[in-house]
């Protein structure tokens, strides 16, 4: 006897339908599978047996010769999502199961010995892929449940074991379906504040910009001047993430195996790696590429600390996706794209010794080598560069708070609308998406601020690159002021915020 049982596997961020084929026939005892399975897919012949075992319901290894078959073929299958859906096709070809009860329904789920369910990674792309194919259930382990609950038009059952989803398919038992989370909320709730901050005000004005428009910002200071401090609450900076945009990145943690137990993420990512970092675990990889952290920021905030520290190739890496906002991985068996559209926050100290002040002993070669660390097309895709100075005493015994980040993200949504309302049609939200057709469109420049940028360019000796980043720059501080020309004052702004191209010496 056969049959066959809906699952789904997941490729990059999307899910494909795969069909477990089922074959119970007479003849010498035996297991096989095919399909193109890993080793975790193989070794489920193990974990189902003993589950079926557990669980008091007969395994026919030893009597049958049982064909496991994953369509398609020709797609290499990997993970442990395919034990459940295994383990229920060999009770239906067995006849404890009727056939009927496991159409319409797809199954996922990795099983233990004892016959729990244990969760897996990637089901909300599974559960929007069932949707997509007309499924109307969906059965996934019960840690899964509220993430796939998101995906409205499935019913979604949560099931922690596997009696209790053979009780439910012969009717023996009653499991209402898993509600979906409270209504989508914009607004979310953040621990920290940028009015915790003291000072720093030409600080917060650039982190201000940079939320404005989505630029990527180096600040350059000493340690302790609140470089990761005004780091961590850039994204609180930020429009609250829409709807579509956090179905995006749940996509991402879900495939990632970091989502547990909730539905979407509702706060803006925000990812800092150690210096330590590789470039697999910085971009993704893997035989079978994982998402890196510039994917896991997605829609967020990524923070390089220490950014001369990081190894020269791991830096390297991210001019791609700084451009593309999106990264392809290559190996021979696959190449997958994952979405990488994220603002880069990075933070490096003036000198190798960290001073930057009269007294530091750091000669002009070492600071040369250390700030070569980081290669010019790399700062060139960095918008704003900011020299972060310590903050001065009066500023730190001040008991009053600063501006606050929701009246910050005020200014910044309104400038985001004017942007959106500008771009969209052309298929991007914000200005550090703008190419050089946009550049020439959108960036209109009356000749004194034409005079001012070609004075900086010739006197600084700006790369072309360096060129357009100022006048999108520019552009969004003209949205941040509401105004719909640029004009001098605001190219004089962005000039500014190119500190090392001004090689400046940091106090």
């Amino acid at each position: 006897m056969s049959l066959s049982v809906a699952s789904g596997a997941v490729l990059g961020i999307d899910a494909y339908k795969v069909m477990v084929e089922v074959d119970m026939s007479n003849g010498m005892p035996s297991f096989d599978m095919v399909g193109l399975p890993e080793g975790a897919v193989r070794e489920s012949r193990v974990r189902v047996r003993s589950a079926l075992k557990n669980s008091g319901y007969p395994y026919p290894l030893y009597s049958r010769r049982i064909t496991i078959n994953l369509a398609p073929a020709d797609i290499r299958k990997e993970g442990t999502a395919f034990d459940l859906p295994i383990a229920l096709g060999l009770l239906g070809a067995f006849g404890v199961l009727p056939p009927l009860a496991l159409q319409d329904s797809l199954f996922v789920g990795e099983l233990a010995l004892s016959g729990e369910v244990r969760p897996v990674r990637g089901v909300l792309s599974i559960a929007a892929m069932a949707k997509n194919e007309g499924i109307s259930t969906l059965v996934v382990p019960l840690e899964n449940a509220p993430e796939a609950s998101v995906v409205e038009g499935l019913q979604v059952y949560g099931i922690s074991s596997l009696g209790e989803i053979v009780d439910m398919l012969l009717g023996e038992a009653e499991k209402p379906p898993t509600e979906p989370e409270e209504q989508w909320n914009e607004l979310p709730s953040y621990r920290i504040d940028m009015a915790d901050v003291k000072g720093q005000e030409h600080v917060k004005r650039a982190m201000e910009v940079a939320a404005s428009g989505n630029h990527n910002i180096l600040m350059v200071g000493p340690p302790g001047s609140g470089k990761t401090m005004l780091a961590r609450r850039l994204a609180t900076l930020l429009p609250p993430l829409q709807f579509v945009e956090a179905l995006e990145t749940t996509k991402v943690y879900s495939v990632s195996g970091l989502l547990r137990k909730q539905g979407l993420v509702r706060e803006r990512p925000f990812r800092t790696p150690h210096h330590t970092i590789s470039d697999a675990g910085l971009v993704g990889g893997g035989a079978i590429p994982r998402p890196g952290e510039i994917s896991l920021a997605h829609h967020g905030v990524l923070f390089l600390d220490e950014l001369p520290e990081f190894r020269r190739n791991v830096l390297e890496v991210l001019r791609q996706p700084l451009e593309e906002r999106a990264v392809t991985l290559a190996r021979s068996a696959v190449t997958l794209s994952y979405p990488a559209n994220f603002l880069l926050v990075a933070a490096m100290n003036p000198c190798p010794c960290g001073s930057g002040s009269t007294n530091c002993q750091c000669s002009s070669v070492e600071v040369q080598r250390y700030r070569s660390r980081i290669s010019g097309p790399l700062l060139d895709r960095i918008d704003l560069h900011i020299q972060v100075a310590n903050v001065p005493f009066h500023d730190l015994k001040d008991t009053r708070r600063g501006e606050t980040s929701a009246s910050i993200r005020q200014r910044v949504m309104q400038a985001r609308q004017r942007q959106f309302e500008r771009l969209s049609l052309q298929g991007i939200t914000t200005n550090a998406e703008m190419e050089a057709s946009h550049i020439q469109e959108y960036c209109h420049v009356e000749q004194e601020g034409l005079q001012l940028l070609e004075r900086a360019v010739h006197r600084f000796g700006m790369s072309a690159r360096a060129y357009h980043r100022i006048l999108k720059v520019s552009r969004t501080i003209a949205d941040l002021e509401g105004d719909e020309h640029i004009q001098p004052n605001h190219i004089a702004e962005a000039i500014q915020y190119r500190s090392l191209d001004r090689r400046l010496t940091f106090a």
